[in-house]
């Protein structure tokens, strides 16, 4: 799996461990056995061993015995993102995106009011590519994003008339330079490590009341916008609005190899996404 350093137990416990995060490991499965474990990833069955005693102490296991490869557990936790609490967007957005850049092809689906936490999340995938833990052929991430002709639903001034549109100016401020930010670090694999990388833009014309993340058509997940009264520093002065902040807001996850109603939510957003892009979505410049 990796030429350039031998693997430690602690990497093979976190490949197996992803492997059951994303179902290729089923609860019921049998492991593979030392053996051919040890084949797999170039050690010894000593570093195997160690590597099941660590899935085995995290729950992840059942049936550990000297006799036969052990059961993946019947409920493991951490097995899939359903049924869990949800964390605040900042916290939960980066392991789904880390586990999704895993695959050979990579597709993002996104529609959001700015992209901060995207670009914030995405710093762990792209830190694993640099570290040769991960390496994807190609990357394809699309966003959706409110169009800076529209007047805003959020942020907006509590009292009276913006005149100047500064409230508007600084939303879209924000939303450019996070979205170049954003598009320079996946470009920069092209480079780096000849990663075959598309970043695209559209425009949307209403403020998003949701963010919405569609990973690899098989995830998907949501979080609200939850509407506050704010302090803006605008310059060198501040205004009261009516504001969002999306890193705080709660992470739902819905899986399509979960519950039906899972499946369904993600197949139907992924057509709601894929229906705002192809119709009233218009070109995005960033500048």
């Amino acid at each position: 799996m990796n030429g350039s350093r031998k693997l430690t137990p602690q990497d093979i416990a976190d490949t197996l461990r992803d492997r059951i995060r994303s179902g290729d490991l089923k609860p019921g499965d049998r492991l593979p056995t030392q053996a051919v474990l040890a084949e797999e990833f170039g050690v010894e069955r000593g570093t195997v061993r160690q590597a099941l005693k660590t899935l085995q102490g995290d729950g992840l296991l059942a049936n550990v015995s000297k006799g036969s490869p052990p059961r993946i557990a019947a409920d493991p936790p951490g097995a899939t993102s359903a049924g869990v609490e949800p964390q605040a967007s900042m916290v939960g957005l980066a392991p789904r995106l880390a586990e999704a850049f895993s695959e050979p092809q990579v597709r993002i689906d996104v529609v959001s009011y700015t992209a901060e936490t995207l670009m914030i999340a995405l710093g762990e995938p792209v830190r694993l590519i640099h570290e040769d833990r991960i390496r994807p052929d190609s990357i394809n991430v699309r966003i959706l994003l409110p169009s800076s002709d529209i007047r805003l639903a959020f942020p907006r001034p509590t009292e009276g008339q913006d005149d100047e549109g500064r409230v508007h100016q600084r939303w879209l401020t924000q939303r450019n330079a996070q979205g170049q930010v954003l598009r320079h670090n996946l470009r920069a694999l092209r480079v780096s490590h000849g990663i075959d990388v598309d970043v695209s833009f559209r425009a949307l014309p209403f403020t998003p009341p949701v963010k919405l993340y569609l990973l690899n058509q098989r995830e998907a997940l949501l979080a609200y916008y939850t509407v506050e009264r704010s302090t803006l520093d605008i310059g060198s002065t501040e205004m009261e609005a009516f504001d969002v902040s999306g890193l705080k807001s709660p992470l739902f996850s819905f899986e399509k190899n979960a519950a039906p109603r899972d499946a369904a939510f993600v197949e139907e957003s992924q057509k709601w996404f894929d229906a705002l892009w192809a119709t009233i979505a218009t070109e995005l410049t960033l500048s």
